[in-house]
Order: structure tokens, then C-alpha cells, then sequence
């Protein structure tokens, strides 16, 4: 039989000697934060406060055009003490945009139609660009928000948010995150329940995914959700999306015939 425990606070504990460690043993002492609003961003932030002091986390506030609940955002730097600034990456979006003259492709050059995925996906690429700029500028290493749920399912950004100098939460599940930022006294209850979104699409994590994330959480830990069509759609999601959980393979130049 299939044993599970978790120990929401050992989790915390861990993860904050885990961060402190690794600044001392890699020589760093400042991290930069993409702040969404939700839990991932809040638990990571408070976290690194905890290990590294709150006077050493920068977190940056990444809107695409107008953010509904960037008020979330900024009282997650608030109540925890943070560094903040905001970078609105809106107009970068259009212009990539226009620069790609969907239906006006120059003489000789093959046209680029308007994707919708293809568009949503453009949000995490420069929120990744502009945070690198930044910790490159404080000599600050970039923290990887994203969770174990999410990365099995793909329920990410390749070269968006999977890029990172450590990740903090990618061994928890969803539910395991909200349940560690349960146990941070410093940290508004309201911040840590808050409905999954990816600020982008107006959607629900759950709608897009047409998963819950309970379920996700019980095909990881315990092999299945009790119901053997969700868990063979986890399972396809999980193996279409492989590509962004490993290295890209390098071709062999020296490969015999």
C-alpha cells in the first residue's frame, strides 16, 4: 500500500535551510522574484525572506498591460517587507507583435498567422527576459516559482518561468504549497487559497487544464486519482510535455554509422 505524509512545516524548514545553504555554499546573498500574486510567488518569497532576510529579496511585479489584481501582487511585497518594482512588459508584447506583420509578410519571407497559445506563451518569455536583466544588474540569482503539479502536467512555459537559477517548489504539489504557506504566520490567508490563474489567459488553471489539481496531486503521490480516464489524461499531459522537464538533446557529430 501506498504511504504518504507531509509534514507541512518539515517542508518549510527544509526549504529555508535548503535556500541558505545554497546562497552560502554558490557565494550569493540577493534573489529576484517574478511577484504574480499567487501562492507559488508569495510562498517563495516568503521563504527567501526567512533564509536570506527580507532586505535581500527583490520582487518584481510583471503586468501585461492592465493586471486585475495586481493589488495582490503588491501586498504580497508589503506584508512581507520586500523589495519591489514594477515593469509593465505590455508594451514590449506589442510591439513583438507588430514586428511580426502577421498579414503583411516582406517579398520572399514566409507569414506568420496570429496563435492564440502562441500569444499567451509570449507573457512568460519577456517576464523571464526582464527578471534576468534584473538579477544580472543585482548580482542576484532568479528563483523558479513553479510547482510539481504544474511541471507534470506541462502546465508551463518553456524558456518563461522553467527558467531559473534554483527551483523552490518544484518537489510540492500544488496542494502541498498551499499547505506549507498555511503554516507562515506572515503570509494573508487569502494570498495562500487564492483560485490558481495564469494572469493571462482569464482562466482558472483548472479550466485551461480541464484537471483539478487535487487530482494531479493524487496521480503523483499515490499512482491515481481512483478515476482511470482523468488519470490517463494526467498520464498523455505528462508525456506530450516531457520535453520541457529535461535537457535538450544534443546531436551526436561523432556518432558511428
Amino acid at each position: 500500500m501506498n504511504t504518504y505524509n507531509f509534514n507541512a512545516e518539515l517542508a518549510r524548514d527544509n526549504l529555508v535551510k535548503g535556500v541558505a545553504d545554497l546562497a552560502k555554499k554558490q557565494g550569493f546573498s540577493k534573489v529576484v522574484i517574478g511577484i504574480s500574486g499567487g501562492k507559488d510567488s508569495t510562498v517563495c518569497a516568503a521563504i527567501c525572506a526567512r533564509a536570506l532576510g527580507k532586505e535581500n529579496v527583490y520582487g518584481v511585479m510583471m503586468p501585461d498591460g492592465e493586471q486585475k489584481d495586481i493589488s495582490d501582487s503588491i501586498e504580497v511585497c508589503k506584508v512581507l517587507g520586500i523589495n519591489k518594482k514594477t515593469v509593465n512588459i505590455g508594451k514590449m508584447h506589442e510591439a513583438l507583435l507588430e514586428e511580426l506583420h502577421f498579414d503583411d509578410p516582406a517579398e520572399g519571407e514566409f507569414p506568420v498567422s496570429f496563435d492564440k497559445e502562441s500569444n499567451v506563451n509570449v507573457g512568460p518569455r519577456l517576464r523571464m527576459t526582464t527578471l534576468r536583466y534584473i538579477a544580472q544588474y543585482l548580482g542576484a540569482r532568479l528563483v523558479g516559482t513553479g510547482n510539481l503539479s504544474e511541471s507534470t502536467v506541462g502546465y508551463c512555459t518553456k524558456d518563461g518561468d522553467t527558467s531559473c537559477d534554483f527551483a523552490l517548489l518544484l518537489d510540492l504539489t500544488s496542494i502541498e504549497v498551499v499547505q506549507v504557506g498555511l503554516t507562515m504566520e506572515e503570509l494573508p490567508r487569502h494570498l495562500v487559497v487564492k483560485t490558481p490563474t495564469d494572469g493571462l489567459s482569464g482562466m482558472s488553471d483548472e479550466e485551461k487544464l480541464g484537471l483539478t489539481y487535487q487530482s494531479i496531486h493524487e496521480y503523483i503521490r499515490f499512482g491515481t486519482c481512483g478515476d482511470a480516464e482523468t488519470d490517463n489524461k494526467i498520464r498523455a499531459k505528462e508525456a506530450g510535455s516531457m520535453h520541457k522537464r529535461v535537457k535538450a538533446p544534443v546531436i551526436d557529430p561523432f556518432a558511428e554509422s
